[in-house]
């Protein structure tokens, strides 16, 4: 899918959620839900690190444009190494590490680690980039038209007001795992973002590796998704016009629900 529909996606998966822990008893604060929603709507575009045209890269200038580069060689280099026979050959890493259900586990345990374990600015790093990331997808046609410094700016005075909003008692800084373990839950978004990445992935004519590296049919690299009359290209009228309006209402549920108004 394209970024836009990634991030709506990932903000709607937050949203909901945040509905099933209101029904369970154990409801967001207000501020865990907003800061949640936005950190997996950015989480939702990372899995694309490995493709040097998608919107992540372009989100933070030379720098995002070289990692991108970077991770698609690693990943290349993943997929030949562990490559079975009945894989087909390819050219590139797009869509292979970066979009499995491994690397979506290790990116929100580390992200949850460094949150925990570098205080303050490891959290405001991870509010920062994803929030950064939240307007490139949520905003795109906005953040097209401004410069990125304006973009930066935005994402940096957001995650400082967020971060101060989150350190206040009761708002969440501790949520599910308590006095001790701030911020360990910044993780779960971050997590659920790259997994919602790879389902919408699935969902088009190429489908997604999800699921490496367990074998299936003779492949490690075996494409996960529907039968194919029920797939879909990426930014086709399915995606635009079936997709993303479901997404929005998706998350207005979740959201009101989570927020105890249904």
């Amino acid at each position: 899918m394209m970024g836009p529909a990634h991030s709506l996606s990932g903000a709607a998966a937050w949203l909901g959620v945040g509905a099933a822990a209101a029904a369970a008893g154990h409801p967001m604060p207000w501020p865990v839900l907003v800061v949640g929603a936005l950190i997996c709507a950015g989480a939702a575009l990372a899995p694309d690190l490995d493709h040097k045209s998608a919107t992540i890269s372009r989100a933070f200038g030379p720098l995002s444009r070289g990692l991108c580069e970077v991770v698609d060689k690693l990943s290349y280099a993943v997929y030949k190494a562990t490559r079975a026979p009945k894989d087909a050959r390819r050219s590139g890493g797009h869509r292979t590490l970066t979009h499995t259900w491994l690397w979506a586990v290790l990116i929100g345990a580390g992200s949850s680690a460094l949150a925990v374990t570098t205080d303050r600015w490891g959290v405001l790093v991870l509010l920062f980039v994803h929030l950064v990331l939240a307007v490139e997808g949520l905003l795109w046609r906005a953040a097209r038209m401004s410069s990125d410094v304006l973009v930066w700016l935005l994402g940096a005075t957001s995650a400082w007001i967020m971060a101060g909003v989150l350190d206040q008692p009761g708002n969440g800084a501790d949520w599910l795992f308590g006095p001790g373990q701030e911020y360990l839950w910044l993780g779960l978004p971050i997590l659920l973002g790259a997994l919602v990445h790879d389902l919408g992935d699935a969902l088009t004519v190429s489908g997604c590796p999800i699921l490496w590296p367990l074998p299936i049919a003779g492949k490690r690299w075996y494409p996960v998704g529907p039968p194919k009359g029920m797939r879909f290209r990426a930014g086709s009228w399915v995606e635009l016009k079936v997709l993303m309006p479901a997404f929005m209402l998706l998350g207005g549920v979740g959201g009101a629900s989570a927020l105890g108004f249904l």
